[in-house]
């Protein structure tokens, strides 16, 4: 019971421990754009977390230099450009919607429309075919070799 208990409060605070003290800045105006920054940028070897849940030291560089980009007086969308020019726009935890990108954006949905429209186009005809056939039936002659068969 007692290592369920610790198990969960290290799930739980694990997060909040991957910024250390030593990255903070001591302005919490910067630090709290900092943070707002770090929850959109996803850590390059932890897939879908965000800097600052990240204990990766790729992360812990990634805050470390979005702090020293806010001391020299970017605006958060400059320190966000600065860190998509060097890392790609996979550290985006939400990608652009735009350029190639909407390729990316509507080829699922798109995929998804086409697939149901084969599924459909399937469903007509096969039913389309178990009519034809059972309207036609059996002639007289199928009928006796199959009553002659069955030994009817």
């Amino acid at each position: 019971m007692l290592r369920g208990l610790i198990l969960v409060l290290c799930i739980l605070c694990g997060p909040a421990l991957a910024v250390t003290p030593s990255e903070m800045l001591d302005d919490p105006v910067l630090e709290s754009r900092a943070r707002e920054i770090s929850k959109g940028l996803r850590c390059p070897v932890c897939r879908n977390e965000n800097i600052d849940d990240s204990h990766a030291a790729v992360s812990s560089d990634l805050r470390v230099l979005v702090r020293e980009r806010l001391l020299a007086g970017d605006s958060d969308a400059q320190v966000v450009s600065y860190i998509v020019e060097r890392y790609g726009e996979y550290v985006l935890l939400r990608p652009q919607t735009g350029g190639a990108n909407l390729i990316l954006w509507i080829a699922g949905p798109f995929a998804f429309v086409v697939a149901l429209g084969i599924g459909l186009v399937f469903i007509r005809s096969r039913r389309r075919a178990g009519e034809g056939a059972s309207s036609a039936g059996l002639s007289l002659e199928e009928q006796k070799r199959l009553k002659e068969i069955m030994g009817e």
